[in-house]
């Protein structure tokens, strides 16, 4: 191995953005550079946990078509991949705490919740694999776009649900997400999902994200004593609904 590559890695993750020498991103041909946003820090929210459709604007409905709306209508809460300990993909996101950070190459999402798993996000230029292999969170390629973070991803697998009631997707699901803050401690996360074999045409969600400053990320291993799957009966139904069984949420 060698070190003095494990070492910028190890210091490219620790240091501060301000320290790291990220690029400039311009912002005409004849105008200053404009500095790279900084999204870093420790967050909570930015996806649909109970159902997909609290994030949709007024008016507007998810074109779920006939066969994704019945695999919706057979599932079972015990068998919600997140209550068992699995990813939650894009665009849910679990009750829990997440942290974002930015090196000058790539952008890692870290997450409290179930497995302490993680995202990484190209911004090196890259394009998309021809044949990506399906994974719980796709390949996700980013590029700044003033100062929003736009993400685009593809290659997902079909095996998490899009929410608590149990939306589902297909492998030709393909995601885009701008991320921008709408003040110093609110993030704006808007996603467009696009899957033909699931939905008759696109459609954006909208949630948001609180800063969580001073915090730290805890330790969650869901697989060490998970005990609420044996007690989830009936089908998948939201927080906040009168006959919703016992979930997976803990205290914090």
């Amino acid at each position: 191995m060698r070190t003095s590559s494990l070492s910028a890695a190890i210091l490219a993750i620790t240091l501060p953005l301000s320290a790291q020498s990220l690029p400039s991103r311009p912002r005409g041909a004849n105008g200053p550079a404009a500095p790279t946003p900084d999204l870093s820090g420790v967050w909570n929210g930015g996806g649909p946990i109970g159902d997909l459709a609290e994030g949709l604007a007024p008016g507007e409905t998810i074109p779920i078509l006939p066969e994704a709306e019945r695999i919706l209508k057979a599932r079972q809460s015990k068998d919600d991949p997140e209550a068992n300990c699995l990813p939650t993909g894009v665009p849910r996101i679990a009750p829990y705490p997440w942290r974002i950070v930015q090196t000058p190459t790539h952008i890692f999402f870290l997450f409290e919740a179930n497995i302490h798993s993680y995202r990484q996000i190209f911004m090196d230029g890259r394009q998309h694999p021809v044949d990506p292999d399906p994974t719980w969170y796709g390949h996700s390629i980013g590029h700044w776009e003033d100062d929003t973070l736009v993400v685009d991803t593809v290659g997902f697998n079909d095996k998490f649900w899009f929410d608590f009631r149990g939306h589902p997707h297909t492998e030709k699901l393909h995601t885009v997400e701008r991320y921008s803050r709408k003040d110093h401690d609110t993030l704006l996360n808007e996603v467009t999902i696009d899957d033909p074999g699931a939905y008759a045409r696109p459609f954006k969600v909208t949630f948001t994200a609180l800063l969580r400053p001073g915090e730290e990320l805890m330790e969650y291993i869901c697989q060490e004593n998970n005990q609420d799957v044996a007690h989830i009966q009936g089908p998948p139904t939201a927080p906040g609904d009168p006959d919703r069984p016992l979930g997976t949420l803990r205290k914090r």
